[in-house]
C-alpha cells in the first residue's frame, strides 16, 4: 500500500486536526471555537477546515454522529480567531437527522457577521448495507514517491500557506504544469492526501480533503484566490486506514465561476466521499 510519509503517528481524536476543530458547548445548540491560523491559505481560513468545524458542532447537536450530506454557503471570508456556531435541529428520525448551523465572527466595528451557513443530514455510516453497484473507478495517480509536495518547490502564490504544513499532500505530476509555468489548460487536479501528523481519515476529515488541493483553475492558467461560493459533500462510507486519493475536475468555467467535482478514494479502492463546489475565478 502506498504511504504518505509523516513525522509522527497521531490517532483519531488526538491530533492537531481534532484539536483545531474542537468546539466548546456554551449552551444547547451554541458552540465557541477559536479558528486556528494553521489552516489558512492566502488571506483566508480554508473552506474545508471550516466545514469540518461546523460538521463537528452538528455531530454534537444531532442524535446521529456521521455526516451523510452537508451543503455550505460561504457568505464572507472567515479569519483566524474567535467564532461562535449556532445550530438548529430541523428533524430527527430513526436513520437520519437533519440540522442547520451558522458560524459568526465580529467585524472591525464589533458587529456580528455570518460567515457560513450549512444544512446537513447525519446518520450512522456503520449501519449502511454493504451492497455497492457503481461504474466509478479510482483515479490513476503516479506512485506517491513520484509525486510532489509543497516542500519540493517554491510557494506559487502570495500570502499564507500554513495549511500545507498540516497536510501530507503529494500532487500528481500530470496535474502540476501550473507550478512550472506550463499549465495544461485542463481543469484537473489529483493528489495523495493525508494529514501531516499521520492521523487516519474519518468522516470529518473527508470534509477537509475535498477542499484541500490547489484549485483546478491553476491548471487552467489562472492564478490567485479562488473563493468557494457553495460546497456540497456526500460522505459515502467510513474510510479505511491509509492515504486517500483525491481527484478534482472542472468541465465548465463561465461568467467568472467554475465548478469543481471531487472524488475521494480510500486505500481499499472505495469511493468514500464526493463533492461539488461553485467557486469564483479571477480572470484578470
Amino acid at each position: 500500500m502506498a504511504q504518505v510519509s509523516s513525522a509522527a503517528q497521531a490517532v483519531i481524536g488526538d491530533s492537531e486536526f481534532d484539536r483545531d476543530t474542537a468546539v466548546t458547548r456554551r449552551e444547547p445548540g451554541v458552540y465557541d471555537i477559536d479558528l486556528s491560523a494553521g489552516w489558512t491559505i492566502i488571506n483566508a481560513v480554508n473552506g474545508g477546515y471550516l466545514l469540518a468545524v461546523l460538521g463537528r458542532a452538528l455531530g454534537d447537536a444531532l442524535p446521529h454522529s456521521d455526516p451523510f450530506t452537508i451543503s455550505a454557503h460561504y457568505l464572507t471570508a472567515s479569519r483566524p480567531g474567535p467564532a461562535v456556531i449556532r445550530t438548529d435541529v430541523v428533524r430527527t428520525g430513526r436513520t437520519l437527522s437533519t440540522g442547520q448551523a451558522s458560524l459568526f465572527q465580529y467585524d472591525d466595528e464589533g458587529a456580528e457577521v455570518e460567515r457560513i451557513r450549512v444544512l446537513a443530514s447525519y446518520g450512522d455510516l456503520d449501519a449502511l448495507p454493504d451492497d455497492v453497484r457503481t461504474t466509478a473507478k479510482p483515479p490513476h495517480l503516479a506512485p506517491v514517491e513520484q509525486c510532489f509536495g509543497a516542500q519540493d518547490g517554491p510557494t506559487p502564490i502570495k500570502g499564507s500557506s500554513a495549511i500545507t504544513e498540516r497536510l501530507a499532500l503529494k500532487l500528481d505530476p500530470a496535474t502540476l504544469g501550473w507550478a512550472i509555468g506550463s499549465p495544461s489548460g485542463k481543469g484537473e487536479m489529483r493528489a495523495w492526501f493525508g494529514l501531516a501528523d499521520g492521523r487516519d481519515a474519518d468522516p470529518l476529515s473527508l470534509l477537509l480533503a475535498v477542499d484541500a488541493l490547489p484549485p483546478t483553475a491553476f491548471e487552467m492558467g489562472l492564478t490567485g484566490w479562488v473563493p468557494t461560493v457553495e460546497l456540497t459533500v456526500h460522505v459515502r462510507c467510513r474510510p479505511a486506514p491509509g492515504p486517500l486519493r483525491v481527484s478534482i475536475t472542472t468541465r465548465n468555467l463561465a461568467g467568472g465561476f467554475l465548478e469543481e467535482d471531487a472524488e475521494v478514494w480510500d486505500s481499499e479502492d472505495r469511493l468514500v466521499a464526493q463533492s461539488r463546489q461553485l467557486a469564483r475565478a479571477k480572470l484578470s
